[in-house]
Formats: C-alpha cells, sequence, structure tokens
C-alpha cells in the first residue's frame, strides 16, 4: 500500500512525496481511511509508530476540501496534547504536510505569555493544538471559542490521565459540539480511559498497533554519572578513549546538537550533526558523510534520528537521556543488532536521576552505574526523584498520585515516526496566575 492509494488530496501526495514518504506506517494504513470515512477511533499506538501523520494527514484533507471563510476563523479541528514539546511537535508536522493548503493552525500551552496566543487566535485558525491547561485559561478569559470544533482529537490520551488531566478534559469536552468526530490515541487502554471514551465518543472503531519496543540482549547498558557541566569534557575523553569507534551522540535539543558537534569538531573529532531544523538535503549530506566515515560522529536529536538507516554500531551514547523513557529504546536500536554485541552508555546529571529510573523500568532491570575516573560528580544521583511515568502502577510500584513535576521529549518529524512529548504541563489555577497558565 502507498499514501497515494489512502484517497489523500493531491497537494498532500505532493508534501509527503517532497520529504521522502511514499508507504504509510499501520497505524496510518488503518487509521486513515477510517478517519478519512467519518468513523470515531480509538487509536492504539505509541511513540515510533507514526500515529502523528494517521491523524494529521486526513485533517489537513478534510479541511483541503472547504474554501477558507473570510476574515477571521473559528477552530475546526482541536488537539489536545499533555506537553508543550508534543504541541509544538504536532504543529510543525501539521504544517509540513500542509505546506502547499491554506491551513491556518497555532498551539497554545503554558510556561509563556498568553498575548502572542490571544493574538493568533484573534487572527484565526483552522486546528488549534492545546495542552488542556492553558486551553482552559484562554476559555476563562473568552479569547478562544469552541463551538465550531468539527474534530477533537486527543493524543497520548493515557498521558494526559496519568498527568492528572482529567477533569480539565471534562471541562473541555463540555464547551464541544456533540456532533463531531473524536479520535482518541493512547499507549494503553485502562479501565479509566476506556469509560471516558463510552462517555464521549459514538460507536468508536478501534486500531490496535503493537509496540517495537524489543530491546536486543546482547546490548550493554552503563551509565557514568557526571557534573553537567563536565558532560562535554568527558565525552571528548571517552572519544578519544575509543580510538576509531563510530558513535551516534544523542542530544535533547538541536541547538545543543550543533553546538555539540562543533565542539568536538574544535577538539580534532570529525562530527555531523542532524536534526529537525535541518534540510532533508543537509540530513543527507550529514548522513552520507557519517555513512561513508567522513565523520566519526554523527550527534543527533531524536527527532531526527527516527528512521535513519544506519548500519550496526558497536556504541550509542546518550549525551542527554531522553525524557520519555521509550526513546531510550528507540536510541539504542542502533546497536546490538543481528547478534552483535553492542553498549548503551550514558551520561546522567545529579538532575536527570529520575529520568533513568524510567529508563530502568522499561528495561526491567537495573543500569550499571560506573565512576569515570577523573569525573566523578559533585552530587550523588537521585534515583528516587518522582517523574510522571504512565507504566509506574504496571511495573509493579503500587498506587501513585499524579504527579506534575517536568516530563517529556524531542519528538520525531515525520510520518514514519511517532510524535515529540516534552514538559508536563502542570494542572491547577494556583499554578496559572499571572497570565503564565500551565506549564
Amino acid at each position: 500500500m502507498s499514501f497515494d492509494s489512502l484517497g489523500l488530496a493531491p497537494a498532500l501526495l505532493r508534501a509527503l512525496s517532497e520529504q521522502g514518504y511514499t508507504m504509510p506506517t499501520p497505524i496510518q494504513a488503518e487509521a486513515i481511511p477510517l478517519i478519512l470515512a467519518g468513523h470515531d477511533l480509538l487509536g492504539g499506538a505509541q511513540t515510533g509508530t507514526g500515529k502523528t501523520a494517521a491523524f494529521s494527514l486526513p485533517l489537513l484533507h478534510r479541511l483541503s476540501k472547504q474554501t477558507p471563510a473570510r476574515g477571521p476563523r473559528k477552530p475546526r479541528v482541536l488537539v489536545l496534547v499533555p506537553t508543550r514539546e508534543l504541541a509544538v511537535q504536532v504543529h510543525e508536522n501539521l504544517r509540513g504536510y500542509g505546506r502547499h493548503l491554506q491551513v491556518a493552525s497555532c498551539t497554545i500551552f503554558g510556561g509563556v505569555g498568553m498575548g502572542p496566543q490571544v493574538d493568533a487566535l484573534r487572527r484565526g485558525v483552522d486546528v488549534l493544538i492545546a495542552t488542556p491547561g492553558r486551553l482552559i485559561d484562554h476559555m476563562e478569559r473568552g479569547s478562544v471559542r469552541l463551538d465550531g470544533i468539527e474534530v477533537l482529537v486527543m493524543d497520548e490520551a493515557d498521558r494526559m490521565l496519568d498527568m492528572g488531566f482529567l477533569p480539565a478534559i471534562k471541562r473541555v469536552l463540555g464547551k464541544l459540539p456533540r456532533e463531531r468526530q473524536t479520535l482518541l490515541f493512547s499507549a494503553t487502554f485502562e479501565a479509566q480511559l476506556k469509560a471516558l471514551a463510552l462517555e464521549f465518543m459514538r460507536d468508536p472503531k478501534q486500531v490496535q498497533v503493537a509496540a517495537n519496543n524489543t530491546i536486543a540482549e546482547t546490548i550493554a547498558h552503563r551509565a557514568h554519572p557526571v557534573d553537567a557541566e563536565r558532560k562535554r569534557e568527558l565525552l571528548i575523553e571517552i572519544l578519544a578513549t575509543r580510538h576509531t569507534d563510530q558513535v551516534i551522540v544523542f542530544g535533547r535539543t538541536k541547538h545543543g546538537c550543533n553546538r555539540l558537534a562543533e565542539q568536538l569538531e574544535k577538539s580534532g573529532i570529525r562530527a555531523v550533526a542532524i536534526h529537525g531544523n535541518k534540510s532533508q538535503a543537509q540530513r543527507q549530506k550529514a548522513l552520507n558523510a557519517f555513512k561513508g566515515a567522513k565523520a566519526r560522529v554523527l550527534v543527533a536529536t531524536d527527532v531526527a534520528a527516527r528512521g535513519l538507516d544506519i548500519p550496526n554500531l558497536p556504541l550509542v551514547i546518550n549525551f542527554d537521556l531522553p525524557m520519555v523513557a521509550e526513546d531510550y529504546v528507540h536510541r539504542i536500536g542502533r546497536t546490538g543488532r543481528n547478534g552483535a554485541q553492542g553498549e548503551a552508555l550514558s551520561l546522567v546529571s545529579h538532575d536527570e536521576g529520575g529520568l533513568l529510573r524510567q529508563i530502568q523500568r522499561v528495561l526491567k532491570k537495573d543500569v550499571e552505574l560506573v565512576d569515570f575516573p577523573g569525573y566523578e560528580p559533585g552530587r550523588s544521583l537521585r534515583l528516587d526523584v518522582a517523574l510522571p511515568n504512565p507504566r509506574a502502577k504496571r511495573a509493579g510500584d503500587g498506587p501513585r498520585k499524579p504527579s506534575h513535576r517536568p516530563h517529556g521529549k524531542p519528538a520525531p518529524r515525520h510520518a514514519h515516526a511517532g510524535t515529540a512529548q516534552g514538559r508536563g504541563e502542570r494542572n491547577g489555577r494556583s499554578r496559572r496566575r499571572g497570565g503564565q497558565g500551565a506549564g
């Protein structure tokens, strides 16, 4: 099956072709026809399955069939997401797929001033991507109207419930038209989420895509505790020790990856960076340099790393730990392949202890902590830091209250990747004073 066979608008097919995508992932192949047919949908899919495109493409197709109204437009599509970074990533994907369409979209999330968001809403949008807390802020001050919503998407619904957003979600649902299409995507469907779906969805179809989180048994997982300000120095020391090994180094941000690659170059280590801000030609040039051994280190964000066709490597280094533990699995998948031995090495600072704990839960085993001589940290790691973790209860930790600590991840960029998650949005009126809203 190809995207051409799904009945999408020519403008969407053109955008996909320009980005080099012709074959849909399983979640896209199953979900897109159902959404185009107008069904409500329960989509069981985790990060890395391509679910962002699974709902974005049919929504854009729907919007493309109507001429934009004159004057300011009320939102016709609402996408609810748990985190600000995921909101940004969904927005970037929508803009990429809809580059040849006249579709206006914007994001609203906490942690920033409301003024620019109010201005964007006043100008009019077709698609609104929002975190629940900040959306309620706008609803309360009258800067957004939801009576024109035709389609509601709840992305990563299990995480929203885990983070304590159920009351906020129900408030939003109460302001939406009853006659609408509703799409709910979640990695898991536990009792509370099923009850919510039965309450506000109409005879939903269900699509389930198995997670691809297999971890090779041949991979050794190690972590070097280190002060954050000495990470770069330690990385250079490790690369000097490993001599000729080619390495993928994962960073958290686009700017950070660029800067790290430049610093490695200044240290005499050939390095290239690859991330979502680079054009397809730039990404391919960097990848070719790495594959052709002209560069020894490929510094990448999660956004750019998904779907890369890179041969097996002996070593993958996490310069920054991923903000969502499942991304660790995707990162290390380039080593230990086909029975070969591999190593996943993480440089972990004091404030990343909670993230390391989440990774250990996903791995179902401890990551070996090894002090690197001369780089012992001034403060010990805190593995007891509580961060939102939808899998915590299933991992055998017993009952857990929702946490509102920062939590999230960098995001993948394309049709064959999952969406990104980021810092957790805070919930509650006490954290939305002074126009700052939920985080």
